[in-house]
C-alpha cells in the first residue's frame, strides 16, 4: 500500500495535495489527520500548517490487475481484462487474449493454476478475505455445461450400483457447480473431501453408509 504525509494550510488542503500525489480519489483512500492547523499568535509568530497521513486503500481488483498482467506478460501472451463481481460475492475477471488455448491449457489446468494462484496472491494483501474466478473464451460457462452433465451421468451411476463415486480434484466454484446440480436428487448426497488444491466431491446414494 502506498502512504504520505502531506502538509497543507488546511487539512482539506493537505488531503487535496496527498490524493493528487497518489494519483487516486478520496474513496480509495484513508486518512489520519496528525496535526491540526495553528494560525499561531495574531496570525503571524508560530504558525503550523496542517499534517495529515493519506494511505491507499487495499484494492484487490486493482492487486488482481497487475499481478494477471504482469503473469500474462511473463507467458508471453496479450491481454484485455474486464472485471465484474457477481451476486456471491465473486470477482469475476474475463480475461481476453490473443492466444486463449495456451492461457487454459489442457482441460482448463493452466486457467485453473493461474485462477488459484491469484486468489493466493491477492488474499494475502487484503484484510476480507474474497473469492476470484478467471475465465476466457466462455469457457467457464463451457466448462459449467460439461460438469452438470457429468454431474447428472455419475448420479444415475451411484443410484444403479449403490455405490459412491469420486470425482477428480476440482476448484471450489466447480465443486459447487456439481452440489447445486444435485442438491435436488432424492436419491444422492453430495460431499467434499481432501485438502485445496485436491479437493475432491463425492457423490453418494443415501441409503448407503459411508
Amino acid at each position: 500500500m502506498r502512504s504520505v504525509e502531506v502538509t497543507g494550510k488546511t487539512v482539506e488542503d493537505a488531503i487535496s495535495n496527498a490524493l493528487e500525489q497518489l494519483g487516486v480519489g478520496r474513496d480509495d483512500v484513508e486518512i489520519e489527520v496528525l496535526e491540526e492547523p495553528n494560525k499561531g499568535f495574531l496570525g503571524l509568530i508560530g504558525h503550523k500548517d496542517a499534517r495529515v497521513k493519506v494511505t491507499e486503500k487495499e484494492n484487490p481488483a486493482k492487486i488482481c490487475f497487475d499481478f494477471l498482467k504482469e503473469t500474462c506478460r511473463l507467458m508471453g501472451i496479450n491481454v484485455e481484462i474486464e472485471y465484474s463481481q457477481d451476486a456471491d460475492g465473486y470477482l469475476k475477471f474475463n480475461i481476453n487474449a490473443d492466444n486463449p488455448g495456451l492461457l487454459i491449457g489442457r482441460r482448463g489446468e493452466t486457467l485453473d493454476s493461474l485462477q488459484y494462484l491469484t486468489n493466493l496472491v491477492v488474499n494475502k494483501k487484503v484484510k476480507d478475505k474474497c473469492k476470484i474466478i478467471l475465465d476466457t473464451e466462455g469457457y467457464r460457462e463451457k466448462r459449467e455445461k460439461t460438469l452438470i452433465n457429468l454431474a447428472n451421468r455419475l448420479s444415475e451411476k451411484v443410484k444403479k450400483y449403490k455405490r459412491n463415486v469420486v470425482l477428480e480434484p476440482m476448484a471450489p466454484h466447480e465443486r459447487r457447480i456439481i452440489h447445486t446440480a444435485l442438491q435436488m436428487d432424492p436419491q444422492v448426497k453430495t460431499y467434499s473431501e481432501g485438502e485445496e488444491p485436491h479437493r475432491k466431491v463425492v457423490i453418494a446414494f443415501k441409503n448407503n453408509n459411508r
